[in-house]
C-alpha cells in the first residue's frame, strides 16, 4: 500500500520492488502484537473495517500497519517516534531528530489507511512513555544493608507516595487472582 517509508518519505526503488525486495523495510504494527490479548479484550478490532481475508483478530490488518524503514520501525516501537492524527497527522518526535522527520505530515488517504483511533493510542503512549516522571518526586532506591527502610521512608518526604511506590516496585508481579 505505502511503497515507502511514511516516516522518512524514502521510496523503497521499483527496481527492488521488481524482486519483491523489502529488506529495509518493516510492516510497523501500531497497536503491537505482544498486546493482542488486551486488543482482543478492549474490543479495538471494532476499528478495524478491513476484514477481507482476515482470519485473526484484526490486529494483522493493514489498518493497524504502516511500512517503516527498519531502524525508523525500531524507534516507532520505542515511542521516540509517533503520529498525532489529530494534528492532520503530524509526526512528532520525542527524543533527538537525527533523521529530520519531526513535524512532517502523513498522506493516509485511501479506506486501507490506519485507523486514527489506533495512532491516537499509540501517540498517547509515546506521550506518556516520554513524559514519565515529569514532575513527580525522584525517590532514592538503593537503602544501605541493614537500613531502616521503612522508618528512613516514613521520615521522607512524600512518606506516603514513596512507601506506595516502594510497594509497588516490589509487589508489581504479585496476583491476587
Amino acid at each position: 500500500r505505502d511503497r515507502k517509508c511514511v516516516i522518512t518519505g524514502v521510496a523503497n526503488p521499483d527496481r527492488l520492488i521488481a524482486l519483491n525486495d523489502w529488506s529495509s523495510y518493516h510492516a510497523a504494527h501500531i497497536f503491537p502484537l505482544s498486546g493482542e490479548d488486551w486488543f482482543v479484550r478492549n474490543s479495538f478490532s471494532r476499528w478495524i473495517t478491513n476484514r477481507a481475508g482476515e482470519r485473526d483478530t484484526g490486529i494483522n490488518s493493514c489498518q493497524n500497519g504502516l511500512l517503516m524503514l527498519s531502524h525508523i520501525h525500531e524507534k516507532f516501537d520505542n515511542f521516540s517516534i509517533s503520529i498525532n492524527p489529530d494534528d492532520n497527522y503530524r509526526i512528532i518526535t520525542f527524543r533527538d531528530d537525527v533523521f529530520n522527520v519531526g513535524g512532517r505530515l502523513l498522506d493516509p488517504s485511501d479506506e486501507n489507511s490506519v485507523r486514527n483511533e489506533l495512532l491516537r493510542l499509540h501517540f498517547r503512549q509515546a506521550v506518556l512513555a516520554n513524559m514519565r516522571g515529569a514532575g513527580e518526586p525522584v525517590f532514592e532506591t538503593d537503602f544501605p544493608p541493614g537500613s531502616d527502610m521503612v522508618g528512613e521512608i516514613r521520615n521522607g518526604p512524600d512518606a506516603i507516595k514513596r512507601m506506595e511506590a516502594e510497594l509497588f516496585s516490589r509487589l508489581g508481579g504479585l496476583s491476587l487472582a
